[in-house]
C-alpha cells in the first residue's frame, strides 16, 4: 500500500527568537503554512524546557487574514501587517511595547520593511502602531555597536478612572491611600513580600496596568513576584502589575529636565519578566502623573533586561523606544513539540 507523506509544514515548524530589553519572544512569519496560532502550539512553543521559551508569541501576518486586521486596514490602508501576539499562557494579548519593536525588526528582515523609506506602519489589536528606526545610541565596552533602537508610538493612554491620557488627567479619589504627598490611587495591591494594600493606580495603553510606586530599594528587591499579586477591586481582564522606583531627574543633551524610574513587572498570563515596553509606559507615566506639573516628558525606565525610554507625545500619545535583537533562526519538529 502506498502512503502520502504529510507536508513538511505539519512536521516541522520554522520560527525566530528574539527579545527587547530581554523581553523574549518566539516569532513566525505568517506567509509561512502551518503557523496560525492556537493556546496548545503557543504555550508549547514558550515553554523554556520542552519548547524554544518565550514570555510570549507572535506571528507577523498580513492584516487582511484576521478579523481586527481587516477592520484596521478600513480605517489606514497602511497597516497591511499584523502583530498577533500571545502570551505564553495562550492567552491572546491586545499589545506588547517590547513585542513591537522585535516584530518591526523581523518585518525588516524579512524584507517586509525598510527603513530608508519610511516608518513602519502596524496593526495590533490595540489599534494601529507607527514604529521608526533610530540608529543605536553607542557602542558596549568591548567597542561592539549597541543594536538599533526602534521607537513606537503607542497611541493614547488614559487613566480607567479618568478623563483619558494628557497633561491634564490627575488621579481622583481611590480605594487605597497614595503614598505620602502623593494623590490617591485607585487600586489597593497586595505583593508577597511588601505590606499589604499598597495603591496603585490603574492606567490603559491599550492593555491593562495597575502602577505601584515604592519607597525605596530594599522594597523593590524584597518583592516576590512568583505568585500573581492581588488587585483590588479585581480588574475584570486581569492586568500587568508594574512596581516603580522614581530615582531622580536629571538634565538631558538638549537641555530639557529627563525623569528617571527603575521598574519591575509581574505580566498577566506570564509572570515575572525582564521587561514590558507598556509596563514601562505606563510606570513613567504613573509617576509624572503623580509628580503633578513640571514633571519631566521623558523618562528613561530601566528594568532587569535593560533601559527604555518613554516620552509623552501630544495629543495625549506616548513613545516607547528601545533596542530590539534576533538572535536565532531555528527550525522546530513539530510533532516532539506538541507530543
Amino acid at each position: 500500500m502506498t502512503t502520502t507523506a504529510a507536508p513538511a509544514h505539519a512536521r516541522t515548524l520554522h520560527v525566530h527568537k528574539g527579545h527587547g530589553t530581554q523581553n523574549d519572544f518566539v516569532l513566525l512569519d505568517g506567509r509561512e503554512p502551518g503557523t496560525e496560532l492556537d493556546a496548545p502550539l503557543v504555550r508549547a512553543l514558550a515553554d523554556r524546557r520542552s519548547g524554544l521559551g518565550g514570555d510570549g508569541v507572535i506571528r507577523l501576518v498580513a492584516s487582511e487574514a484576521l478579523p481586527e486586521g481587516r477592520a484596521l486596514l478600513a480605517d489606514d490602508p497602511r497597516a497591511t501587517q499584523f502583530m498577533d501576539y500571545r502570551n505564553a499562557d495562550g492567552s491572546v494579548a491586545e499589545m506588547c511595547g517590547n513585542g513591537v519593536r522585535v516584530t518591526a525588526l523581523l518585518a525588516r528582515r524579512l524584507g517586509l520593511w525598510d527603513p530608508t523609506t519610511g516608518d513602519l506602519v502596524l496593526g495590533t489589536r490595540a489599534g494601529v502602531r507607527v514604529v521608526r528606526h533610530e540608529p543605536a545610541p553607542g557602542v558596549r565596552a568591548d567597542g561592539t555597536p549597541e543594536p538599533d533602537w526602534y521607537a513606537v508610538d503607542m497611541g493614547p493612554w488614559r487613566l480607567p478612572g479618568g478623563t483619558g491620557g494628557g497633561d491634564g488627567d490627575r488621579p481622583g479619589a481611590g480605594p487605597a491611600a497614595a503614598p505620602a504627598g502623593l494623590p490617591d490611587a485607585r487600586s489597593s495591591v497586595t505583593v508577597p513580600g511588601l505590606p499589604p494594600g499598597l495603591p496603585g493606580l490603574d492606567v490603559d495603553l491599550g492593555n491593562p496596568h495597575t502602577v505601584v510606586v515604592l519607597p525605596d530599594e530594599g522594597a523593590l528587591v524584597a518583592a516576590d513576584l512568583t505568585a500573581v499579586p492581588l488587585v483590588e477591586p479585581a480588574p475584570p481582564a486581569g492586568t500587568n502589575v508594574e512596581l516603580v522606583l522614581p530615582t531622580g531627574e536629571e538634565t538631558g543633551a538638549d537641555g530639557r529636565l529627563v525623569g528617571r524610574a527603575r521598574m519591575r513587572v509581574h505580566e498577566r498570563g506570564v509572570g515575572e519578566t525582564r521587561s514590558c515596553g507598556t509596563g514601562a509606559c505606563a510606570a513613567a507615566l504613573a509617576v509624572r502623573v503623580w509628580a503633578g506639573a513640571g514633571a519631566p516628558d521623558t523618562w528613561f525606565v530601566d528594568v532587569p533586561g535593560g533601559t527604555v525610554r518613554v516620552r509623552v507625545l501630544a495629543g495625549g500619545h506616548v513613545e516607547l523606544a528601545g533596542p530590539a535583537v534576533l538572535v536565532a533562526d531555528a527550525v522546530l519538529d513539530r510533532d516532539a513539540l506538541l507530543a
